[in-house]
């Protein structure tokens, strides 16, 4: 495992490995290339952990000859596949009923809001599951919805692994390129990051407000 020790010199020359790659490097010199897709499963459960580091990291100490290209590729998207099927499991177990039951009692919510949701998934799912796999926060969250609405397992499996397999590609062959500057993929991913969670602020404020509106105007009519 020359090449993984190879980076802990690195991080104690250089200190630009944090706290999350120290465990990707970890989990990488103990297990190989299974160690990765272990990395990035746990990843997809827990979207905290963040597959802009590991995956480049990945890609980093393959190209140090630790393990190969192709492997590294492989159990990666291996990984997201399994942390994500565990993801539509839990989607599954929660069940339509649950989420009716506890969107009734949210305030701004409708039961109407999940039959809009329903209807939106049965036209765009199998595009959003693909897609989102390739979009920092949804990556792991398309899982939920795809198990509530019980898309079938196999059409899911086939398109996270393709969604997962692009993402996870461009990431690990980044980091396979950049060498010891795999760290520079972080910083532009993070830019992607920072767009997405803005959006989705300025999407969840913007309910927020209408529904707001609209309800004050019922309550003036009534």
């Amino acid at each position: 495992m020359r090449a993984v020790r190879s980076v802990g010199v690195m991080q104690n020359d250089t200190e630009q490995l944090n706290t999350v790659a120290q465990w990707a490097v970890s989990l990488m010199e103990s297990l190989g290339g299974p160690g990765a897709g272990l990395a990035i499963a746990l990843e997809n459960l827990f979207p905290p952990l963040p597959s802009e580091i590991i995956l480049p990291l990945a890609g980093f100490t393959a190209s140090r000859g630790t393990f190969g290209l192709a492997e590294v590729l492989l159990w990666t998207t291996l990984g997201s596949v399994v942390g994500a099927v565990v993801l539509y499991a839990l989607g599954a177990w929660f069940g339509r009923d649950r989420l009716r039951w506890i969107v009734a009692r949210v305030p701004l919510m409708r039961v109407a809001d999940v039959d809009r949701a329903e209807a939106w998934f049965a036209r765009h799912g199998a595009k959003a599951v693909f897609v989102d796999r390739m979009i920092p926060l949804f990556r792991s969250l398309i899982s939920i919805p795809a198990g509530i609405e019980r898309m079938p397992l196999g059409r899911f499996t086939l398109l996270t692994t393709a969604g997962s397999a692009i993402w996870n590609t461009v990431f690990v062959l980044a980091g396979y390129v950049l060498g010891e500057n795999w760290g520079l993929v972080e910083q532009y991913a993070d830019i992607l990051q920072k767009v997405v969670i803005v959006t989705v602020v300025i999407a969840v404020v913007g309910f927020v407000v209408v529904r707001l509106r609209r309800d004050a105007r019922r309550r003036m009519g009534a």
